[in-house]
């Protein structure tokens, strides 16, 4: 059977976007911002992140510990276009600005400003052939290119390019294979896609939580879901990668080709694009699910219910994931994201919860897709960024420190803009043995500790608050550390999660050991570092 989707499209580039900066997929559950002092190379082809907010990054060609990102430095990329509109097939289309399709404007688009680009052209390929052209173009004329999916990008210049913008959407095919157990996922698709595409077959797949995360960089980067519980992460249940390597080569990666089956696994995107996948198909029933908000009044009672939930795990197929988030007002709400993977829960799995008075409740028996199109996020257009604070456990006097720091930062921040920056401290619990359900991979470095990836959220409006907002995310992350590891828990070596990680994030901090082995992969699958020409996170 075969199912398909039409990409919608958005148009929210705006007047005065010429972020020099660019990427390929590589996004995670959310999005993102970025204040930058950017420094020209000798060379004038690549950018060194000079410093971030107050913080100085050491960044030098292929970078050791953090992002490489090319930039423009003034060059007219329209040859290295042309080239590429005079060699694809028809099957393929470029866009120039201006073009009043509104294709470019949609190509380069994404859900935080500051991660758009106006890029030199947007091509949008549709074979196979026509990538390996492409790629083989911009690596002769070392030219900046982006790979855009979902759009979803938290980091600015991850998904984005002055350079040549590559949008995946006609890659946007969902065939399912009853005999294999598996189904096939183009690699230009949003989860949400997937999900609407697979309604009403009793089927589904591991993916993503919320509307607008694409398929290719959610994967690439981890991968959690709201079955992941029961599953493990998004990347444990691929079983094929269709990926056009650096080099032209297309092949089909799956477990006996053992290092990239490793390292495209959480690697990101150091090794080639990939333009399908294979997944594993798991059972889907309509679901239980949906939101509490509560009263800062009923503080205690959400902390106790939460910790307890998450020391007992009660039921594989539940799920709640709290939050503490400022209003427009000034003051603090709770936030709780039900979900139960069935019909109904039993008794029991969230009558805590239940029986705290509450502000609102959204709860019902739905069909999934429905599930993940009722989360409210953002509109598109704001200034956005993502942080992540990896923990063992969500103990009642931790989960306390992450409520005081949403009263500290709501208030100490409101001043910048009217209304007032919105911040959100978004919490997972997981089950504790979520990550057996997989073999060893790019990421996580270490299957051992199954550490919870805590999330700070942060949206706002004004370019003139991004250092403000850059330096809360760096001191409330450590302040979280801080009282996590005095209370005893382990988390010197707690790996950060890439999706969620600040792009001054030190690959060490992500991969752990895994990085010199990555590094040594990366060398022999791409020795001209093509994929250099993209940012993102760099072995």
């Amino acid at each position: 059977m075969q199912i398909s989707n039409q990409d919608a499209r958005h148009n929210i580039i705006r007047q005065g976007q010429n972020h020099d900066m660019h990427a390929l997929c590589f996004q995670g559950s959310t999005a993102t911002a970025l204040f930058a002092t950017w420094a020209p190379s000798t060379d004038g082809e690549i950018y060194r992140l000079a410093s971030v907010g107050a913080g100085i990054v050491a960044l030098a060609g292929a970078s050791q510990d953090g992002v490489q990102i090319p930039l423009s430095s003034g060059r007219d990329y329209n040859a290295t276009c042309h080239a590429i509109a005079h060699k694809v097939s028809t099957a393929t289309s470029v866009y120039y600005p201006g073009d009043p399709s509104g294709n470019y404007t949609a190509d380069n688009s994404h859900w935080g400003v500051t991660s758009s680009a106006a890029s030199a052209c947007s091509v949008e390929p549709g074979s196979i052939a026509d990538i390996r052209e492409i790629l083989y173009i911009v690596a002769e004329t070392k030219t900046p290119f982006a790979i855009k999916c979902g759009g979803h990008a938290t980091n600015p210049g991850f998904s984005s390019t002055r350079g040549v913008q590559i949008a995946m959407r006609r890659f946007n095919k969902v065939v399912v294979n009853h005999a294999a157990g598996t189904i096939d996922i183009g690699g230009g698709l949003r989860w949400d896609q997937v999900y609407s595409a697979l309604d009403g077959t009793g089927l589904s797949v591991v993916g993503g939580r919320i509307m607008g995360v694409g398929v290719s960089g959610l994967t690439l980067g981890g991968g959690y879901s709201w079955k992941s519980n029961e599953y493990g992460l998004t990347l444990d249940n691929v079983v094929g990668f269709e990926v056009v390597l650096p080099n032209g080569t297309v092949t089909t990666v799956t477990k006996a080709d053992k290092d990239l089956w490793f390292a495209l696994r959480g690697g990101g995107n150091n090794f080639g694009i990939v333009t399908k996948f294979t997944m594993k198909s798991v059972p889907q029933t309509d679901v239980w699910g949906g939101v509490a908000v509560y009263s800062i009044d009923h503080v205690d009672s959400v902390i106790s219910a939460v910790a307890k939930f998450s020391a007992t795990a009660p039921d594989k197929k539940a799920v709640v994931l709290p939050s503490f988030s400022n209003t427009p007002q000034g003051g603090i709400m709770i936030g709780l994201l039900m979900f139960y993977d069935g019909p109904s829960p039993p008794s029991g799995v969230f009558d805590d919860f239940l029986a705290i008075h509450y502000e609102v409740l959204s709860v019902r028996t739905q069909s999934f897709v429905s599930f993940v199109q009722s989360i409210a996020r953002p509109p598109d257009g704001a200034r956005l960024r993502f942080s992540s604070v990896p923990v063992l456990d969500w103990t009642p006097s931790l989960l306390k420190v992450v409520y005081n720091e949403s009263q500290y930062w709501s208030a100490r921040l409101a001043p910048l803009e009217n209304p007032p920056p919105f911040v959100s401290w978004q919490l997972d619990t997981m089950d504790p043995t979520y990550l057996q359900h997989g073999s060893p991979s790019a990421w996580p470095p270490s299957r051992k500790y199954p550490f919870l990836p805590g999330a700070l959220f942060f949206s706002w409006a004004n370019k003139s608050s991004d250092s403000a907002m850059l330096d809360a995310f760096h001191k409330s992350s450590a302040t979280i550390r801080a009282a996590a590891s005095a209370e005893g828990q382990n988390i010197t070596n707690a790996w950060t999660y890439p999706n969620y990680a600040l792009e001054d994030t030190p690959v060490k901090e992500m991969y752990g050991d895994n990085v010199a082995r990555l590094r040594a992969i990366h060398k022999r699958v791409d020795p001209d570092n093509t994929m250099g020409l993209t940012g993102g996170f760099k072995f």
